[in-house]
């Protein structure tokens, strides 16, 4: 797993169609406490917001996390950090 902070959203009008209705997220990573400078983006599947630090699986476990496991997608936010 990966911790980041949300840095914002993505918006796109056309996406392919087992991701509609998912919300796209720019997430900046972090390592060992500190920023990296490094962005993915990642679907949430918890209701994140911008600047709160979020758990981001990936690979084919993100698959896992979303209700449609045939999903295109390498990264999923499964968790905000209190």
């Amino acid at each position: 797993m990966l911790r980041g902070i949300i840095r914002g959203n993505i918006v796109s009008t056309r996406k392919q169609e087992s991701l509609v209705g998912s919300k796209f997220m720019e997430v900046e990573l972090m390592k060992n406490g500190q920023l990296t400078g490094e962005y993915l983006i990642a679907i949430d599947s918890v209701g994140a917001g911008i600047g709160e630090t979020v758990l981001i699986t990936t690979g084919s476990s993100a698959r896992l996390a979303l209700h449609n496991t045939n999903a295109p997608c390498d990264a999923v936010i499964v968790g905000i950090v209190d």
